[in-house]
């Protein structure tokens, strides 16, 4: 007997416990992203209009990853109604190119996961959200994403004429230190930046006038007065020299902040001599007294945090909400708990995750919340988590998942069918007995699993002549109980799941 043979029977056109995974699942995505919710959901997803952090402590399978993806959905449908005050959404949930990139600036004695996480820092964190952000922004005002992105960050090319002079030279900072797109060279990409912003670039270059002109006074004095002799002596090239000075002073500058910005930006790819072209470019009063990443410490990025919330405040953005997801799946991390807690750990900061304008959302395994009950007052004091709506464990109650599972069996019904869930069972499964079973297997994940399980061990147990439409008892609580054997495994770390 085959699996779409009983489920079509009972009106169900596809199997809806097929995928495990949110981010390649078809039904979550197409039917449930917008009806299926955690109990603690709008604790988690706040208010957009007001953007506020939420740390969530959840086992692998809570829906953690489902829940983020949830997360930018609502905020789509929340900019796409309110035009006027919309929330800019940054994905923190690949780690992989920041940390290969940070891996990179350390000698072989720093390669061990361990020792290297130990040099990472609250501004690594900070320049790798700027990175994510800057790159996405710079996309929409080039008219630059692919078409398929989820429309969430929109940029109207009529509102970046809107950007003042002073806007118009952060966002060329901005970009020139964070813009990380490779689909373009740096310079060709943060040029076409420039003319979009109509920043002019040739008012930077007047040094250089000042010596050509130098250069050719000299050499027209020399050829016209026809004093060949001059070029005998040495105060001619001295006075030509002098001409170029502020040129070289300028150069000499600009070498040594691009040299400071690609040795402290650890998160980065910046070739220096290509970011000292780039701020050659800048007038030096516009840069005099602004903020750079060119120093180990926090001060500047929250400087450059505020100039692009200004940025995007002009461009009808209000808020930013940064979403932290699969701290756990980056290669160097490996699933270690101790390493997840070393990466992360900077980021509980009371003043960064509190920061005007910014909501975080921290989706993080329950293992790590372990660490959080043997910290000092210290961290208590720095991290403030009393006020960072908390939640310790992304639990998920029988009923939940009941409701989960007949939620999706709906969604993947066919065209006017309403099939239930205690349809497929036999009629001494009671909902409650579903609803106990539901409750031993926790999250959502296993709960897919045990019904995809279940489906192909009934149907394995029929042939196509002599069907049976109904679970029996039997074949539910022997399939329950070699779940949870396998379960119980799982959790101890002896089987992959």
């Amino acid at each position: 007997m085959k699996t779409q043979q009983f489920l079509e029977h009972h009106g169900i056109a596809s199997n809806p416990f097929a995928e495990e995974d949110a981010q390649t699942d078809p039904v979550f995505k197409d039917h449930c992203i917008l009806s299926a919710h955690h109990p603690t959901w709008d604790k988690i997803y706040g208010d957009p209009s007001e953007p506020a952090t939420s740390i969530v402590f959840g086992e692998k399978g809570a829906g953690k990853t489902a829940m983020r993806l949830q997360i930018v959905r609502h905020l789509a449908d929340h900019n796409r109604s309110h035009p006027n005050s919309r929330v800019w959404v940054i994905e923190y949930d690949d780690f992989n190119p920041f940390l290969d990139r940070f891996r990179d600036r350390f000698g072989a004695r720093h390669r061990r996961a361990g020792r290297l996480l130990a040099d990472w820092k609250l501004w690594d964190h900070m320049d790798a959200i700027l990175s994510l952000g800057v790159t996405d922004l710079v996309n929409r005002v080039l008219e630059s994403t692919p078409a398929v992105d989820l429309p969430t960050n929109e940029i109207n090319p009529a509102d970046v004429r809107t950007l003042d002079k002073h806007q118009a030279r952060d966002l060329l900072l901005l970009a020139a230190c964070y813009d990380q797109s490779s689909a373009e060279t740096p310079r060709g990409r943060w040029n076409r930046l420039r003319r979009k912003v109509r920043y002019h670039a040739w008012l930077a270059h007047w040094d250089v006038a000042v010596g050509l002109v130098g250069t050719l006074v000299a050499a027209g004095l020399t050829a016209y007065l026809q004093n060949w002799h001059w070029l005998e002596r040495p105060w001619i090239y001295l006075a030509v020299a002098a001409t170029w000075l502020p040129f070289l002073f300028r150069f000499l500058q600009r070498f040594w902040l691009a040299s400071g910005v690609a040795r402290h930006v650890r998160v980065g790819k910046h070739a220096s001599n290509q970011l000292r072209r780039i701020l050659t470019k800048i007038k030096s009063a516009d840069l005099a007294g602004q903020p750079l990443p060119r120093k180990q410490r926090t001060d500047d990025r929250y400087e450059l945090l505020a100039k692009f919330q200004g940025i995007l405040k002009t461009l009808g953005y209000g808020g930013i909400i940064v979403l932290v997801d699969r701290v756990d799946e980056p290669h160097l991390i490996n699933g270690s708990v101790d390493q997840m807690r070393a990466l992360l750990w900077p980021m509980l900061d009371n003043k960064f995750l509190k920061h005007p304008g910014i909501g975080f959302k921290l989706l993080l395994p329950i293992e790590l919340s372990q660490f959080i009950e043997r910290e000092d007052r210290d961290f208590y004091q720095r991290a403030r988590l009393d006020k960072q709506n908390m939640v310790p464990s992304l639990e998920w109650t029988g009923e939940a998942l009941y409701d989960v599972a007949l939620t999706r069996i709906r969604a993947c019904a066919a065209p006017g069918q309403t099939p239930s869930l205690t349809d497929l069972f036999d009629p001494a499964i009671s909902e409650r007995r579903l609803v106990d079973a539901f409750r031993t297997l926790r999250v959502p994940r296993h709960l897919f699993k045990f019904m995809y399980r279940l489906f192909v061990a009934h149907c394995n147990a029929y042939t196509d002549e002599e069907p049976s439409w109904k679970i029996s008892a039997e074949r539910f609580e022997s399939v329950l109980a070699l779940y949870s054997r396998d379960q119980d495994a799982f959790d101890r770390g002896l089987r992959a799941g």
